[in-house]
């Protein structure tokens, strides 16, 4: 079995050497105990700062885009080019917490799951406004009757053949509710793992205001998209 982890980055510098580090101890203490093959792809969105050259030196596979394509154009690349028979998707902000990818990877290798996706602890105090999250909740449950707390969580672990029959992966911040919803409809098992992961935290200043509208229009776009099709097909 082979394990493929795709991580886009953008301007991560200051993160990617330490996400990178947390995935050697995870493909030391699991990969070669269970004798698994790894291959991890940092796909570089487009940065104006070292992220492909500190990547590279510690050995991952660099994919690197001449300009910016937003999460879902990165992933995308990164998916043409990876070889596992479980992908997984990862921020390059864990830092060392990347460790935890094992808690992700062991439910869908021992079959419990199609999909795994992390869910983080709480937040200590107020992040954010609570309104997208809401948004992809009650979009979610909508659609597929099921309810979900982490779906805007964009650490995930998928069989390959879930990423192969939902198709190309979509832009903008509304990938992580569009895939879960189009996976719950073709009926793959979905499971919420806990994990100890860590990562930077959208904040309330403006520019975290910013980035939450901009989540929010997403999200309400992809939803409005998906009843559309569905008031077509009816």
């Amino acid at each position: 079995m082979k394990i493929s982890i795709l991580i886009p980055a953008f301007n991560e510098e200051k993160n990617i050497e330490s996400t990178l580090r947390g995935l050697a101890d995870f493909e030391e203490d699991f990969c070669v105990k269970r004798k698994l093959d790894m291959e991890i792809f940092v796909i570089d969105d487009g940065s104006a700062d070292k992220t492909s050259e500190k990547a590279a030196g510690c050995g991952a596979k660099v994919i690197r885009l001449e300009k910016n394509m937003g999460k879902g154009g990165a992933l995308r690349h990164g998916a043409k080019n990876a070889t596992g028979d479980i992908i997984v998707f990862l921020d390059a902000d864990l830092r060392e917490s990347s460790r935890e990818v094992r808690k992700l990877i062991e439910p869908i290798m021992n079959h419990k799951a199609d999909v795994t996706i992390a869910k983080f602890k709480p937040v200590r105090g107020k992040s954010g406004f609570g309104l997208v999250k809401a948004l992809a909740y009650w979009g979610i449950k909508y659609f597929t009757g099921k309810s979900f707390s982490s779906s805007l969580s964009g650490q995930r672990a998928f069989r390959r053949e879930v990423l192969e029959s939902i198709g190309s992966i979509p832009d903008g911040y509304g990938l992580e509710v569009g895939m879960l919803i189009d996976m719950l409809k073709k009926g793959f098992c979905v499971m919420e793992v806990p994990v100890n992961m860590r990562h930077d935290v959208t904040g309330r200043d403006l520019k975290g205001f910013f980035h939450r509208g901009r989540q929010f229009a997403d999200i309400l776009k992809v939803l409005i998209s998906k009843l559309g099709r569905m008031e077509a097909v009816a």
